[in-house]
């Protein structure tokens, strides 16, 4: 890029976005938010610049790049996190697995406090979600209710780690070991946490991640697949393109030597390969100007990692000796957390509902947002609509983090002034 365009990207972007005082009259504490400086801006230009737009050379670094901090060998960019979640599960349909693709009327372990888009792709693709309770504190899968919802049908466990803190991969996986089923990790909310010393997102079969402006990182859209099985990871970039046979990259041709020289259903012999759909697909690509964004991303993403982890550490020392009006967050001794979020529960108990609590917090400009849906079940598209599903047990934690949970922000862009303010007005309602 030009030195002097370089320079005039910079002063503009320092003029649109000048340090802010934190100030608590004026000022909001945001929950989530997403961090940039001048980088972003440079290299989204010269993508721009470049008109490619699609898929190209900034998407392939990104996956490369991104792959090798994780430690897992394939990584597929896309347009959002649900759309990874989506790939994730119809990967596992495809007839290139044998007997070990999934089925229409396979049952699938999940949990019925998370997100819509970890449960909506099971549904999409006719398979029956299984849904079981959580633990308080950890928000993770219970994995008594886990073993209790196995089934001669069971062939999946397809769960998230709540707000970046790892659930118990081990008993997880010694179950899809003992059971032989397919692990979908959603690693969504949890980029950088680790589990034994390893990042999460590298334990299932095939896992996913958002790049959503309120997460770890951001695209401003955008997520991605991965899995260490390269059988899988064909299917995984078919069905994102289109479902097609070819596996040539964005704009190139012939790559196999043989584009008309393919046979393949009922075509016509010689039938152009471009043109050629093994797999039910969908167009889910990203374009080279996210990845752009992402590549300046990524430089940071080590240092927004601590920066979370030290935002948590401060506010569960500030407010640990409020224990006896919330449920204080808890993860497992082996895990190092990347956290999404401050996750507390109001205890039954307090002299206080979450909503009077929120009221106050609101009334403070301090952001909050509740545990996604809740409790699925309850949402009105499964009141309403015709979906095939089992319950286990009854949802008891579920319900009540329906009810009384909430979180607050630990992003990167929280400041100590803001901590303390968030102290100060928990004491001010509390005391």
């Amino acid at each position: 890029m030009n030195s002097d365009l370089k320079k005039l990207l910079i002063e503009e972007y320092l003029k649109r976005n000048p340090n802010k005082i934190f100030s608590s009259e004026s000022s909001s504490v945001p929950v989530s938010g997403k961090i940039f400086d001048e980088q972003e801006i440079i290299l989204a230009t010269e993508a721009v610049l470049d008109g490619w737009w699609t898929e190209g050379k900034y998407s392939e670094q990104f996956e490369q790049r991104l792959s090798k901090w994780l430690g897992v060998r394939h990584a597929t960019l896309v347009n959002s996190g649900s759309s990874a979640n989506l790939l994730a599960v119809s990967a596992l349909m495809s007839k290139k697995l044998g007997d070990k693709r999934l089925k229409k009327g396979d049952e699938v372990i999940t949990v019925a406090a998370g997100f819509p888009s970890t449960v909506n792709p099971i549904i999409q693709n006719g398979l029956i979600p299984v849904f079981v309770d959580i633990e308080l504190g950890t928000y993770n899968i219970d994995i008594n209710e886990l073993r209790k919802a196995l089934s001669d049908k069971t062939r999946a466990i397809c769960i998230a780690h709540t707000l970046g803190n790892p659930f118990d991969l081990n008993s997880v996986l010694n179950i899809c070991k003992e059971k032989n089923l397919w692990l979908i990790e959603d690693n969504c909310d949890a980029l950088g946490s680790l589990y034994d010393g390893k990042h999460t997102g590298t334990f299932g079969h095939v896992s996913t991640c958002s790049f959503y402006p309120a997460h770890h990182i951001t695209l401003a859209e955008g997520g991605a697949v991965f899995t260490n099985d390269s059988i899988l990871n064909r299917v995984i970039k078919s069905i994102r393109d289109w479902g097609r046979d070819c596996y040539c990259k964005t704009g190139c041709d012939d790559t196999c030597s043989m584009r008309f020289g393919w046979q393949l259903g009922e075509l016509p012999y010689g039938y152009d390969h471009k043109y050629i759909y093994s797999e039910m697909g969908y167009n889910l690509k990203a374009t080279d100007i996210q990845a752009a964004l992402g590549l300046a991303q990524l430089d940071k993403l080590d240092n927004f990692v601590e920066k979370r982890k030290e935002n948590f550490k401060i506010l569960f020392n500030s407010l640990k000796e409020y224990d006896k009006f919330f449920v204080m967050p808890k993860f497992l001794s082996n895990s190092d957390p990347s956290w999404f979020g401050f996750l507390l529960t109001v205890r039954e108990d307090a002299p206080f509902t979450r909503d009077k609590f929120i009221q106050h917090l609101q009334k403070k400009k301090i952001g909050t947002r509740y545990l996604f849906g809740g409790n699925l079940l309850k949402q009105p598209y499964f009141i309403d609509g015709d979906i095939n599903y089992r319950k286990v047990g009854d949802l008891k934690n579920t319900d009540l983090v329906m009810n009384n949970t909430f979180w607050i922000g630990v992003y990167p862009g929280i400041t100590k002034e803001m901590l303390d303010y968030i102290k100060e007005s928990f004491k001010e309602f509390l005391s």
